[in-house]
């Protein structure tokens, strides 16, 4: 498997999960760019370093995530994780949880996940105050 890792889709997955449009990507790097420029990004297999670098911190993740993430070997870790069966697997395990505990635990992780979404929605309104006020 020697397929090079493809920045451009690697970018339009991370900018999708943070539910950022192309248009405010375009608008985060600059006058010059638009959400044609942007799409033209997504498409390249390679982008340079500090284009890489500027996208990666718009959308807050390490460039080294856009540069490194290969959904096909996620997909075949995840793969033979789950379909093979001929390595000592106990497939029916014995669980001792604590049902309270856990749920706490889901009060807790739930919100996490508020306050992030909250921050994100922030964020969001932050770049629109800015478009609006270009």
């Amino acid at each position: 498997m020697n397929e090079k890792i493809h920045h451009g889709r690697n970018i339009k997955r991370f900018r999708e999960m943070m539910g950022i449009k192309q248009e405010a990507l375009a608008f985060e790097l600059g006058e010059d760019w638009s959400q044609k420029k942007v799409s033209l990004l997504e498409q390249k297999e390679e982008v340079e370093e500090e284009l890489l670098k500027q996208v990666a911190e718009i959308l807050k993740v390490p460039a080294e995530a856009i540069k490194m993430f290969d959904e096909e070997q996620v997909v075949n870790i995840i793969s033979n994780t789950f379909n093979d069966q001929s390595n000592g697997y106990n497939y029916y395990p014995t669980f001792n949880i604590n049902p309270l505990e856990k749920w706490f635990e889901a009060l807790e992780e739930n919100k996490k996940l508020y306050e992030r979404l909250l921050e994100s929605e922030q964020e969001k309104v932050e770049i629109m105050k800015r478009m609006l006020e270009k």
